[in-house]
Order: structure tokens, then sequence, then C-alpha cells
């Protein structure tokens, strides 16, 4: 196994043999072998890594079982991430797209293999023993989101990734819809919310392609030098919207330092506070901020929704991923806090 793989967890095992027959001839390196380890991150796609004629791939799929419709859209991903390569160094190139799924039972492509690390629980070393390490990945991380978001996307093909005008109205309207789909207790503050967001839907801030789940471990960070951006990872919702929509997700990943219930790596010293974070990116960007409350709310009702869906496949026995059997805590956790800051701001945009 490498540094950042496992081997394959029972139920998420690949059809090795049907994949090898099908790739050789198609992708350049494959040979008369092929071994296959899993990346053990992520709650929803399967990432693999591909072992074959002195090379390395990594192999993105949906996860096992039914999905809901549009949902995991492989073939998606990889035409936004073929279009954005170009453009925006982080992210990784892709190979090849099948969607046959009689070879491994779904969609999935190819792409680069990246090196660097994914932060998780905690920041392994090198990068633990340099001081400023913190610092210097905070602002990478800030610096990165703004890159993404100063990308042109007035041409194509980056102009038929997305609609974003209407975009805050569809997403509350959606997202409410999966929720409603997906819920297997009732959570009256919920209603709350989606109430709130549909009420409160401010004045769009301008269009940008937007990742749409930017946190720390979906960048991969270099070690030399230590701080840089080498991969941003996990591009399936990525689509043009409202850019503070993406920022307001992000805060939800990153801890007030002083909060009772913050924990995570961004919770440590030396780690940009929230402000600091906001406070960098208005800075580059020069955009207003006035009601990233408002987004912040969103975020968090999305992740919560998110997390919803990815229990609702356990608990109906569509996966057995024991990493799953307590996200409905998670999701009450989430509910309440998106109710506390629909509270602390009522009049949001009124």
């Amino acid at each position: 196994m490498t540094a950042d793989t496992t081997g394959i967890r029972a139920g998420e095992e690949l059809n090795t043999a049907a994949l090898l027959e099908y790739l050789r001839g198609k992708v350049e390196g494959i040979d008369h072998t092929l071994a296959v380890e899993q990346f053990p991150g992520g709650h929803s796609n399967l990432t693999y890594l591909l072992h074959t004629g002195g090379r390395e791939y990594v192999l993105r799929r949906a996860p096992i079982g039914p999905v809901a419709p549009k949902a995991h859209d492989m073939a998606r991903e990889y035409r936004l991430l073929h279009a954005l390569h170009p453009q925006f160094a982080e992210t990784p190139a892709v190979y090849h797209l099948c969607e046959d799924p009689a070879i491994i039972g779904s969609t999935f492509f190819l792409m680069e293999r990246r090196r660097g690390i994914v932060l998780r629980d905690r920041v392994p070393e090198p990068l633990s023993s340099i001081p400023d390490f913190p610092v210097l990945a905070s602002e990478a991380f800030v610096d990165c989101l703004v890159r993404l978001h100063s990308i042109d996307v007035s041409r194509e093909p980056l102009r038929s990734l997305g609609k974003p005008e209407g975009y805050v109205e569809r997403q509350v309207r959606g997202w409410a819809g999966r929720w409603y789909r997906a819920r297997t207790e009732e959570f009256l503050e919920m209603d709350d919310v989606i109430g709130w967001l549909g009420r409160r839907i401010p004045p769009a801030t301008g269009s940008a392609l937007i990742h749409n789940d930017y946190k720390l471990d979906n960048v991969m960070l270099a070690t030399d030098p230590p701080g840089r951006i080498e991969a941003v990872l996990d591009w399936e919702m990525a689509t043009l919207g409202d850019p503070l929509s993406d920022l307001g997700l992000t805060l939800c990943y990153w801890c007030w330092a002083a909060a009772p219930q913050a924990e995570g790596i961004t919770q440590q010293p030396g780690w940009y506070t929230r402000d600091e974070l906001v406070n960098r990116y208005a800075q580059r960007t020069g955009r207003d901020l006035r009601h990233l409350a408002y987004y912040e709310v969103l975020g968090v009702f999305k992740l919560a929704v998110i997390i919803q869906q990815i229990y609702h496949r356990f608990h109906i026995g569509q996966t057995h991923d024991e990493r799953f059997r307590h996200f409905d805590r998670r999701v009450r956790r989430l509910v309440s806090l998106a109710a506390e800051l629909v509270a602390a701001h009522p009049t949001e945009n009124t």
C-alpha cells in the first residue's frame, strides 16, 4: 500500500479483470497487470489507485447501489475537469471516460495521480514541525479559492457548465427537495430554516466557477514548498453560480477558535480564524460580503442535506459502510446550528 491508500473496503471491490481488458489499448501505459488500492477518504463517490505498467492512475466512480437522479454524475465531473485543467493548475488532468456500466457497474473516469498531503484529523510530519505552517496553509487555502473564483467563465467550454442566473433560488428549492426525500425523522427546525432561506434570498454577487465542497480535506498540500496547494479534489458538485455560496459552505468547516464545540485542525493554534479567512477573501476579491450570513446558513443547510442523504443510504441498506452508522447525529447538530444562525439573523436582507 502507498501511504495514502488502504485495502479495498468489503463490497466496494472492482472487477479488475474486466477493467484491465477494457483499458488496454485505450489508456497509455496499461499493460497485462493491474493492482488496485482504495483511497479511504470521502463519503460518496469512490476513488481508487491503479498501478499498471509502472504508472499510476486514479479511478473515480459513483457509490455502490442506487443513486439519486443527477447525483454522482461522473461523466459531468470528467468533462468539467477536462475543461478546467488548462486554466487552473490545481485541477488534475483527466485521461479517459467510460460510460458503459457493464465494465465495473457504473460510469467511471481515470485522472492524474497527484502527490501531497491531505489533512484530516492531524498535521503529519514534515509539515507539523514547520512553525508557521498553519498560517502558510491558511493563506494558500483562501488564495486558491480566490483564484478559482477569478477564472473567466464567459467563454466555452466553461460557460456551458451551469446557469448562474437564479442560482441561489434553485439551490434552496433543489436541496429542500432532496432533504424531504431523504428524511428519516421529522425536523421542525429544518422546516423553519428552509422557509427563512426562501424568503431571504439576497441580490446576486456575480457569477463564478464554484467548487461547492471547498474544504481543507478536499485540497492536497505540497511538502515543498510547504503550504502550496498541489491539487483541489472532488469536483462532483462544481458549477457556475454565486461565489459567496462557495465561501459560505467553506465557513461551515472552518472552526471558530473560541467556540466550545469547535474541533478539528483549524481550531488549533496558528490557523486563521474565520474572520481572518473572510477578510483575506474580501481584500483579494473586493466582493461585497454584507449578506455573508445568509450564505453561511445556506452552506450549513446543504451540508446537513448531504450528510442526511448519506445516512439515508445506510438507513435503508443501500450501503453497509459502518462509517455512516451515526451520521444521523451529525445531521441533528447541523440542523440545530442552522436554526441558531437563523435566530441570530432574523431580518437578514430585509
